[in-house]
């Protein structure tokens, strides 16, 4: 087989730990002197045990009840120039995927290749001497990471100017805020060649600017024809840097594929709120007069997804039955975004049904919110009923439904040529003239 396009060969790669199990208790004096007689011959077969499983496979794990498998049977290649977002839930076996990839423990069942320099940012600021300067952090850190004192010598410069804290370089890292000390821990570790790096979840830490800050600085990286592995639980993040995404589900592969299909399916399997709810006779949602069916988010193929592109219409279907005639409903919803700050509020403004008074029966209202409205990120709809005259609420609910719209730099978005990130709830597609005189 042909490797010369691969950087990275992983071939059913599985990890296990031993954990702690309660030991037995006894109800007995005999038995308590018969352990104790015992247990250095317990004691050394533990100790033998702990770091051996030879006889130990993902199938047999049930018969060992403190082993716990982190990864199994993992397989997948990654190409040369590459960039490539690893998501999953706590726990999925992210980190320790990144680890044995980085060399630094081993596999206990299968074997991985890396073809090419490997640089790896598992844990920003490891390797920092609290009782060293900035200045002599940065050539330890540097050091530590595979870098030469020339190398670190011609970038230096650029690292401090990166990390933003100048004015500090000669204080002990220990008088750093644990900002200081991220900012500068990334800024030597993005400052370096390799040609394979490995990052986990970086943009976890920081302020606002900080991690658009180092996202655009990866994004130079994979420019620059490097393989590149993310593991983050920004969405956004991962949609703007990869094109390709593999997601982890207790310790296997779950999916493989292009990165907004595969968010797709994450958000689907993680959200308390999906892109659809449908109401029963156990959680009737309405009044005497009117009650929901069902609320759905739809793309322009009037698909259920919870993974909408950011140039396209998202489509909110309201489902509800009229129970009593002979009342103006006004439909409505509410937008909101991750940090409970409401958006806007959708009215329903059908001509059709626009002040009438509705016969008893089953309605579905439609709107769409067009493309290029919102920015990126994660919204909840919830659905709202009212009668007019009287002024009559019926039900209000928030949360209801949950999508993520992604961005991924199309040139029909308002990012057009731009690559590095953008503020804003909405990111709406304005239509710009330039005259010159």
């Amino acid at each position: 087989m042909n490797n010369s396009n691969i950087a990275v060969k992983v071939q059913d790669i599985g990890k296990c730990y031993r954990i702690g199990v309660k030991d037995d208790r006894h109800d007995s004096f005999g038995s308590t002197i018969f352990n104790f007689i015992k247990s250095p011959v317990t004691n050394y077969k533990k100790y033998r045990s702990l770091y051996k499983f030879n006889d130990i496979t993902p199938e047999n794990s049930h018969e060992n009840p403190d082993i716990v498998w982190a990864l199994k049977n993992v397989s997948f290649n990654i190409n040369k120039g590459e960039i490539v977002g690893i998501i999953g839930r706590n726990g999925a076996g992210k980190s320790t995927l990144l680890k044995i990839l980085s060399n630094i423990t081993s596999p206990t069942t299968g074997c991985c290749s890396i073809y090419g320099d490997v640089s790896s940012l598992l844990e920003v600021g490891t390797g920092f001497h609290p009782e060293l300067t900035g200045r002599e952090n940065v050539y330890l850190n540097g050091t530590i990471l595979g870098m030469t004192k020339k190398e670190i010598d011609r970038k230096f410069d650029e690292i401090v100017d990166f990390s933003g804290v100048e004015k500090y370089l000669e204080t002990p890292v220990k008088r750093y805020s644990s900002g200081m000390k991220v900012r500068l821990a990334f800024s030597v570790a993005a400052h370096l060649e390799p040609e394979i790096l490995i990052i986990d979840e970086v943009l976890a830490v920081g302020d606002a600017a900080f991690q658009k800050k180092c996202l655009n600085k990866m994004q130079d990286v994979g420019k620059q024809g490097r393989t590149v592995l993310f593991v983050s639980h920004n969405m956004s993040a991962i949609t703007r840097l990869c094109k390709r995404t593999i997601l982890l589900e207790a310790g296997t592969v779950l999916n493989d594929g292009p990165t907004s299909e595969i968010i797709g399916s994450y958000l689907h399997s993680c959200q308390n709120t999906p892109a659809q709810y449908i109401w029963n006779s156990e959680n009737v949602l309405g009044s005497d007069i009117v009650f929901m069916l069902s609320l759905k988010i739809c793309n322009d193929k009037n698909i259920v997804t919870s993974v909408i592109n950011i140039d396209k219409p998202i489509t909110v279907k309201m489902e509800y039955e009229v129970t009593k005639s002979g009342f103006s409903l006004l439909p409505h919803f509410i937008v909101n975004n991750q940090d409970g700050v409401c958006i806007f509020i959708g009215l329903d403004q059908d001509p059709e049904w626009k002040g009438k008074l509705r016969p008893k029966g089953k309605y579905v209202s439609i709107a769409k919110i067009p493309g290029n409205l919102l920015g990126e990120g994660t919204f909840f709809i919830g659905p709202i009923m009212r009668t007019v005259e009287p002024d009559l609420l019926h039900f209000a609910e928030a949360d209801t439904v949950a999508f993520e719209v992604v961005d991924t730099d199309s040139q029909n978005t308002a990012r057009g040529e731009w690559t590095k990130g953008i503020g804003g709830i909405i990111r709406p597609l304005l239509n710009w003239t330039t005259q010159f005189n």
